[in-house]
């Protein structure tokens, strides 16, 4: 058995699709008003343009300092839960305690490593802001370019 209805009338029967369906089908173009010969052959979506491609804007960052230390700047991460702080440059900028923890972070390729401290409220100046941000200090190699790693908590202090 095949049924044979006009797609309008299909949308009206269904209210609770009619969105979704008009979404993916696109605009359709109404001729109902209009005289023509064969009106359910006038009746075609117009097929909706994809967006076009762009180049990969690459990793998001932002020039920041910390005190009289220019940090360059700063790797915002939206897949990180913590603010990352590398212990050399921790040692560069000094006059900031470092906090003993119990915590564990785990990495990218999925160890652990224990942190060497945590610091509280650094004072970051981010052009002409001043934020208070709590690191995590982990002992690595600190990258010259890109030194820090600002996460969520950072994002949602800043409202980014």
């Amino acid at each position: 058995m095949k049924i044979i209805m006009p797609s309008a009338e299909v949308l009206h029967q269904l209210p609770v699709y009619s969105k979704r369906i008009k979404y993916y089908l696109g605009e359709v173009i109404d001729l109902e008003n209009e005289e023509t010969e064969k009106q359910e052959s006038c009746r075609r979506p117009k097929k909706r343009k994809h967006p076009p491609k762009m180049k990969d804007p690459g990793s998001l960052t932002i020039p920041c300092a910390i005190g009289d230390a220019d940090v360059r700047r700063a790797l915002l991460d939206s897949g990180s839960g913590i603010n990352l702080m590398p212990l050399p440059l921790l040692k560069k900028i000094g006059g900031i305690t470092l906090k003993p923890s119990n915590i564990f972070v785990v990495v990218a390729d999925g160890s652990s490593k224990r942190p060497a401290g945590m610091v509280e409220d650094v004072v970051i100046h981010v052009e002409h802001l001043e934020f208070l941000v709590n690191f995590v200090v982990m002992e690595m190699e600190a990258n010259e370019m890109i030194p820090l790693i600002l996460g969520r908590p950072f994002m949602k202090t800043a409202k980014i």
